[in-house]
């Protein structure tokens, strides 16, 4: 089977940072997260922080803003509505019923694009949605147990990343392709 993960690989952006944007645009609440958010996102990008520390730096803005949205389902929505066109072409030339996209996403981005993309199995980070709390992080080593908790007997014949954050995801695949932008190589 294929395995995919989703930001910059099927996804062209980190859809996390897409939806801040998004309330960037429309609610001056968020401005005071921007500062801690852009240093998570490029210590994510150098990859420069822990799992334990990414739990730690997203829990701020989750617990103290996005528990506070009341129209998060209506912004999904319009999110995916703007963005849906950032689904890079390549992905539906190797597209297989059978395929699973394990991301560090959280699922209530997910759930809407995986539904208008017919994408069957897939798993991001989850969060309480009253609370704002981690009920999973799927990132680093991390994806791997959450990925054979849902999976178990899984066998990942291709696994597609843009990022070396994945290896472990990397150590359980037969091939490895690295995605950047719309080129794809094999690396194992």
């Amino acid at each position: 089977m294929n395995v995919f993960d989703f930001d910059n690989t099927i996804y062209d952006g980190e859809t996390l940072v897409d939806f801040i944007l998004y309330y960037i645009k429309t609610d001056p609440k968020i401005w005071k997260y921007v500062p801690k958010l852009l240093k998570i996102y490029f210590k994510d990008t150098l990859h420069l922080f822990t799992f334990q520390e990414a739990l730690e730096a997203y829990a701020d803005f989750l617990e103290g803003y996005y528990v506070h949205i009341d129209t998060i389902e209506r912004d999904v929505i319009n999110f995916w509505n703007k963005n849906e066109k950032k689904i890079k072409p390549w992905y539906n030339s190797v597209r297989r019923d059978d395929d699973i996209i394990v991301s560090g996403t959280t699922d209530f981005l997910l759930d809407e694009i995986m539904r208008r993309m017919n994408v069957k199995n897939y798993v991001g980070s989850s969060i309480n949605k009253k609370t704002g709390k981690f009920k999973r992080l799927c990132f680093l080593e991390n994806k791997v147990k959450i990925f054979y908790e849902m999976f178990p007997d899984a066998h990942i014949d291709n696994f597609y990343t843009d990022s070396m954050n994945d290896r472990a995801m990397m150590d359980i695949s037969d091939h490895v392709f690295l995605v950047t932008g719309d080129k794809i190589e094999q690396i194992k």
